[in-house]
């Protein structure tokens, strides 16, 4: 067996840990960078038929976002913070 990388896993446990919480911050962080103001849904009341029709509208707008930051990063050569 061949170990690549060395994450740890967070250890599941009944009480809150700074450690974890650092992690999720950090997490959350990354990602408002990543997309930046980059991620819209348009404002509004939404109604579904389905939970897969819910999904594909929620996928549609963050595809968008992701292809959006894509281009911002292709034209300027470098992720803009």
């Amino acid at each position: 067996m061949r170990i690549v990388g060395r994450v740890k896993e967070p250890e599941i446990t009944y009480h809150a840990t700074a450690e974890n919480l650092k992690r999720g911050c950090e997490f959350n962080d990354s990602l408002s960078k990543f997309f930046k103001s980059k991620l819209f849904i348009p404002k509004g009341v939404y109604c579904y038929k389905t939970h897969k029709e819910a999904n594909e509208h929620w996928e549609k707008y963050v595809i968008k976002g992701i292809l959006e930051r894509q281009k911002e990063i292709k034209n300027n050569g470098r992720i803009n913070t």
